[in-house]
């Protein structure tokens, strides 16, 4: 019989493995409670957690603490999890085990303990996984085992941007050697005409689903080969298509090693879009067929979903840079150089266009969508010369509006008060409106409190970060002590935390920064705002953006309402969703394809306040959270920006802060509360990852697999 001691320790190692208890409240206030101080300095990763302490002082607190019984509760759950055949998938989507889902993408976002991911197209994917495991849909995952991940953020005395790269310890990941039938470790070997590349496989269970990460640092490779996979978003266009081929060509092949034939091959975004040409490959083998009559097979079982709004973000490379990488996989194609490049190219024939990875995707895809209604028809307007013999709504790429995973977003202390008060299933039928009427069964004592509660944790938070950041730079106690107390909860408070691209436009609200400070003086009342995000390590103009309202938090008349957060990751995007009072979205409209932090927030009661640009269009009826503007552009950015620059400080000193601080006499703003609660009963159902994927799942998954066409709503 197994040792007390030891089956605690391994019953805590195997809860920590599985990314199960990402979406745990219970389960991280287990490891939490062992020792807050520990979990904190180790990025709340259980693993490096679990290997600092000894078995002997694990057991001992445990017995302190009686955690045992807390310990087996949550294996048995994990268990039962893992076992239930009772799930929407294994009803709906059964026809999927054999043959499941394969899901590429460059980048997953699952928690800040695994960091290889970099912002919202990672996260997305993260939530995708997440609820295909609670939906139990056949899926497996494939991306790529980043060594330093996306780069670390610190700011200097000058509030200029620094990048660094700490090494991730594999020890330290939950992570395991991926096995083959025969139990021995999988790696895979591309050829190209500048040295074949090697990799190793690694698994990661995330829930019930499988995630296969493709790592290049083995001996077989050359020094340049094995940093290859190094870094995300790093190195120029001959480390990104090389990348690019490990992630799809390397991917097809890591599924074929695993004895994993899919049914369907989904594309999130273009990185991975080489991977068609692998199971073309492998259809014109396995059957005989020609490259034309196999891609019109593997194209009836591709789903692609496009994330870029902005003609330059789409990956594209010289000729040359694609034969030398891929003009082996071109000749096992038996297609000529000018008919391979054509496939990447819209006008086939023009030899002064690079090949495009989201051409790729979309000549050889038969289903392809946005990420919200309007960048669905943004998209349709940028590729419609792909298709220049339909109109420009006979477009092939529908849209499907991206939602986020409920138990990995909202806060434990909301996710409580919904248990009182929502249907005891609430969790698993999230995505039916019925189960949101029972928002107004809440008090609005009681959601103000919870809401307060998670403010206030969120200023404790940040004055924390606040410090640290500051004590990093060797800034004077005198420094030190102010920053401790920055923040007010009575204040009204803005978030705003995202990738600091341009057309994002952070400083929108302080462009005129003088005149805001007179106008809200003018109210007699105060705001406060919290900025956080990353720009890209080559972007000066986002640098400079970061630089500029860093300055103003350190302005006498600013240093009391304005603070930046340091170092964004997944971890400061949950406390900030789940406790200000205001998200704040302003994208240069039609350029934000969805913006699902805003989503986030609204799940935690936040409030919305948004240009009507990616999901906000969608959502936004009048009473269940703020608008910038009227959903209108113009062709000249300047008087663009202009108008929601006036419209927003409009919005926000004629309508929210009245509405903030109008209080009745039991200090509570009820009109605020009943436009919090209106925006959960509205919109809780929609906006959800369950949805987005069961969406996925009987649009497309299930036509593909079937080889019948489905519909994508344009």
């Amino acid at each position: 019989m197994e040792e007390p001691q030891t089956q605690l320790v391994e019953r805590l190692r195997e809860l920590a493995r599985n990314l199960w208890w990402t979406w745990q409240p219970e389960v991280i206030d287990l490891f939490r409670s062992l020792d807050p101080g520990l979990w904190s300095t180790t990025r709340h990763n259980p693993i490096e957690f679990l290997q600092q302490i000894k078995p002997q002082e694990l057991q001992l607190k445990a017995e302190e603490m009686a955690l045992d019984s807390r310990v087996d509760y949550a294996f048995r759950r994990l268990k039962d999890y893992l076992a239930n055949r009772k799930s929407w998938g294994a009803i709906y989507a059964a026809s999927l085990r054999s043959s499941p889902v394969a899901y590429f993408s460059a980048e997953f976002g699952l928690h800040e303990s695994l960091p290889i991911y970099s912002g919202g197209l990672g996260v997305l994917a993260g939530d995708h996984l997440k609820s295909a495991s609670d939906l139990g849909i056949p899926l497996v995952a494939i991306g790529l085992l980043y060594s330093e991940g996306y780069f670390r953020q610190a700011l200097d005395m000058d509030g200029w941007q620094k990048e660094s790269y700490p090494h991730n310890n594999t020890d330290l990941l939950p992570i395991q050697p991926a096995l083959d039938p025969n139990g021995k470790p999988i790696q895979i070997a591309i050829p190209s005409r500048n040295g074949t590349l090697h990799a190793r496989l690694w698994t990661v269970d995330v829930g019930r689903t499988k995630l296969f990460l493709l790592d290049s640092r083995v001996p077989e490779n050359s020094e340049w080969d094995q940093s290859l996979t190094a870094r995300l978003y790093g190195g120029d266009a001959r480390v990104r298509i090389r990348q690019e081929l490990l992630l799809g060509v390397g991917g097809v092949m890591a599924l074929r090693a695993l004895g994993i034939r899919p049914s369907v091959i989904h594309l999130n975004e273009g990185h991975s879009a080489f991977a068609l040409l692998e199971e073309i490959h492998g259809e014109m083998d396995h059957q005989g067929q020609s490259f034309w009559d196999a891609a019109r097979e593997v194209s009836a079982r591709t789903v692609f979903t496009t994330h870029t709004p902005v003609a330059a973000g789409h990956d594209r490379f010289w000729a040359e840079l694609v034969e030398e990488n891929l003009g082996i996989i071109r000749e096992h194609l038996g297609l000529s150089y000018d008919d391979f490049l054509g496939l990447g190219r819209v006008h086939p024939h023009d030899q002064g266009e690079p090949f495009c990875m989201t051409v790729l995707a979309l000549k050889l895809s038969r289903r392809a969508n946005g990420v919200s209604a309007i960048h669905g028809e943004v998209s349709r307007q940028m590729w419609h010369p792909l298709y220049q013999n339909k109109r420009l709504e006979e477009v092939p790429i529908g849209h499907i509006t991206n939602g986020v995973h409920a138990g990995s977003w909202i806060a434990p202390q909301m996710q409580r008060m919904y248990d009182l008060h929502l249907p005891g299933d609430w969790r698993e039928r999230i995505r039916h409106p019925e189960v949101w009427t029972s928002i107004d069964t809440i008090s609005d004592n009681e959601f103000w409190e919870t809401h307060q509660i998670l403010k206030a944790g969120m200023i404790s938070y940040a004055r924390k970060r606040l410090v640290s950041q500051a004590k990093a730079r060797d800034e004077s106690d005198t420094v030190l002590e102010k920053l401790g107390k920055r923040l007010d909860l009575d204040v009204l408070t803005l978030g705003f935390a995202r990738r600091f691209a341009t057309y994002k436009r952070a400083g929108l609200i302080l462009a005129e920064a003088d005149r805001l400070i007179e106008m809200v003086a003018s109210t007699g009342k105060r705001i406060q705002l919290v900025f956080a995000g990353k720009a890209h390590p080559e972007d000066k103009f986002g640098k400079e953006l970061i630089q500029s309202i860093v300055k103003k938090t350190r302005q006498t008349d600013f240093e009391d309402w304005v603070v930046f957060l340091e170092d964004y990751d997944m971890n400061v995007a949950r406390h900030l969703v789940q406790g200000v009072d205001v998200w704040l979205n302003n994208p240069r409209r039609p350029q934000e394809a969805s913006g699902t932090s805003g989503e986030k927030a609204l799940l935690n009661g936040v409030l919305n306040f948004s240009v009507l640009d990616g999901w906000w269009a969608e959502a936004y009826n009048g009473i269940n959270g703020f608008a910038i503007g009227h959903g209108q552009t113009h062709v000249d950015v300047q008087i663009q920006d202009r108008r929601d620059h006036e419209d927003l400080i409009r919005t926000l000193i004629l309508e929210i802060i009245p509405l903030y601080y109008d209080r009745d006499a039991d200090g509570l703003p009820r009109q605020w509360i009943a436009r919090q609660k209106a925006a959960l009963r509205s919109l809780g159902w929609r906006f959800n990852a369950d949805r987005m994927v069961m969406d996925y799942a009987e649009r497309c998954y299930l036509p593909a697999a079937m080889g019948i066409s489905c519909h994508i709503p344009v």
